[in-house]
């Protein structure tokens, strides 16, 4: 089969390779055939080494399919189902998953730095983040799996399995945004725009979007911000908007030291900074022990929006169809794996995509 393989961290391109196979389906496992992939950051933050990645790998996490085989000991999904992917499948029985934080289990993702799962010619490959949807099948926990109905499309299916779980869950999960509430969200990619949709579903009064590329602002605001500005103007933002006292929950959606330190700067006394992007194990955040202790705010990281999978993706998708969370709206471009490299230096380059998918027939 076809697959886009990371040859080693640091490359540029992937390899668009067809001598791909998946390892054979364990007992408690499946094989999928993949029918959409978001095209993340993440997954240039794998290439570059910001987040951690083994190669040779198949790079992608944000998928969804139908599937092809089950192993013996699977009695939830069955051949045909379609499901969603996530990349931190739940194991139901550690501390995390015993504890309604089923976001945080290891079990699995641990397992993803140690087992390959594909094939590439003869050489033994991982999957990225235990999955590789930048292949046409490949085999996961079927822990990782989450069936859907038969009518919704992959596409949407797909964006739920990571930017807009990440986004949405980081606002109603893990800062449980209160309605009339005050919001900052810094960074309109597709995650700071599922940020915004959150906050729009938790019922915040005011959402300031601050992006510095200027064309993101209207999408901004069509997506449910009442401001967008660049970073530049949020001082004079932040003084009219509060009174200078501050917002009450603010998201920092790029994962830099400094928009992280402009969150907590920008979030009032006792109010809230949400930790969403991805950053660099070698950044740091400089605070004072004074502030620390003085301001009372809470400092929170977001890890894939706090998910339960298994509750969450079903009450996304119920909101989709209800009208009230857009997902068709942020497909902003479709691509064919063999233009996997092009949708990546788009990404790469900055710009307005929102979410781009690859599409498998």
């Amino acid at each position: 089969m076809r697959a886009a393989v990371l040859n080693q961290v640091g490359d540029t391109k992937l390899e668009l390779r067809d001598d791909v196979r998946t390892v054979d389906v364990g007992e408690r496992e499946i094989r999928i055939r993949v029918r959409a992939t978001g095209v993340c950051h993440s997954d240039l933050s794998a290439m570059d080494g910001t987040l951690p990645a083994l190669a040779p790998g198949v790079l992608g996490h944000e998928g969804a399919g139908e599937v092809l085989e089950v192993g013996p000991r699977v009695d939830h999904l069955a051949v045909g189902d379609h499901v969603a992917l996530t990349f931190v499948p739940p194991c139901g029985t550690c501390v995390n998953c015993r504890s309604r934080r089923p976001h945080l289990c290891a079990v699995h993702s641990i397992a993803a730095f140690t087992s390959p799962r594909f094939l590439v010619g003869d050489t033994p490959a991982f999957g990225y983040a235990g999955t590789g949807t930048f292949a046409e099948e490949l085999v996961v926990p079927a822990d990782g799996a989450v069936k859907i109905d038969e009518d919704v499309p992959f596409e949407i299916a797909a964006l739920v399995a990571c930017g807009v779980m990440t986004g949405v869950g980081a606002v109603v999960n893990t800062a449980k945004v209160e309605p009339g509430a005050s919001v900052l969200v810094i960074g309109c990619g597709g995650v700071g725009i599922s940020v915004i949709q959150g906050a729009r579903l938790a019922g915040a009064a005011t959402i300031v979007a601050v992006d510095p590329v200027a064309d993101k602002h209207g999408t901004a605001i069509r997506f449910g911000a009442t401001h967008a500005v660049s970073p530049e103007r949020l001082a004079d933002t932040h003084a009219s908007l509060t009174g200078s006292q501050g917002f009450d929950h603010a998201f920092d959606v790029v994962g830099a030291p400094a928009t992280i330190r402009s969150a907590w700067d920008n979030a009032r006394r006792g109010g809230t900074v949400v930790v969403v992007g991805a950053g660099r194990g070698d950044a740091t955040v400089q605070f004072s022990a004074q502030e620390l202790f003085l301001h009372d705010k809470r400092l929170l990281g977001s890890f894939y929006g706090g998910a339960d999978v298994h509750r969450d993706y079903p009450r996304l998708l119920a909101l989709w169809r209800s009208g009230r969370l857009d997902l068709d709206g942020m497909i902003s471009r479709r691509i064919r794996l063999e233009e996997i490299n092009e949708g990546l230096q788009a990404l790469r380059a900055g710009g307005t995509l929102i979410r781009q998918l690859v599409t498998f027939g």
